[in-house]
């Protein structure tokens, strides 16, 4: 189901209707991209590192099981006001983001580090890289 969430959502950006059509996306992107406020994958994936998520977040890029992360989880890397903020900006409760959040973000990583590393460079447009793994 969440990869036809995320079909739904890569189609509906590269139609011109992310907006409209899930803004979950934008946001979870611009955590991701490069000039994100954390500075692309790697600054996310450091961020949770020093959350003491590391092994979770490692196990996202690393070619075996993905493992879960909870809503408290989340919290503690972004902290509660950041994790609001980014509810409020696509319409949501922090606990109903931060749901999807933990659903979205392990597949996402997984899907955009195939070789089980993250990309020197960091992703650029991770939107536009999803596009193209989802061959769309």
């Amino acid at each position: 189901m969440l990869d036809k969430l995320i079909t739904g959502a890569i189609q509906g950006m590269s139609s011109g209707q992310g907006n409209a059509t899930n803004p979950l996306m934008q946001v979870v992107g611009a955590l991701l991209s490069n000039g994100g406020p954390y500075g692309g994958l790697a600054g996310l994936m450091q961020q949770f590192q020093q959350a003491g998520l590391g092994q979770q977040a490692g196990s996202w890029v690393s070619t075996g099981e993905n493992m879960p992360i909870t809503v408290d989880q989340l919290t503690k890397v972004f902290g509660n006001s950041q994790l609001q903020q980014m509810a409020s900006s696509v319409g949501m409760d922090s606990s109903q983001f931060g749901g999807q959040l933990s659903q979205m973000l392990p597949q996402l990583i997984d899907q955009l580090t195939p070789n089980g590393k993250v990309p020197t460079g960091g992703v650029e447009d991770p939107l536009a890289a999803l596009s193209k793994l989802f061959g769309r």
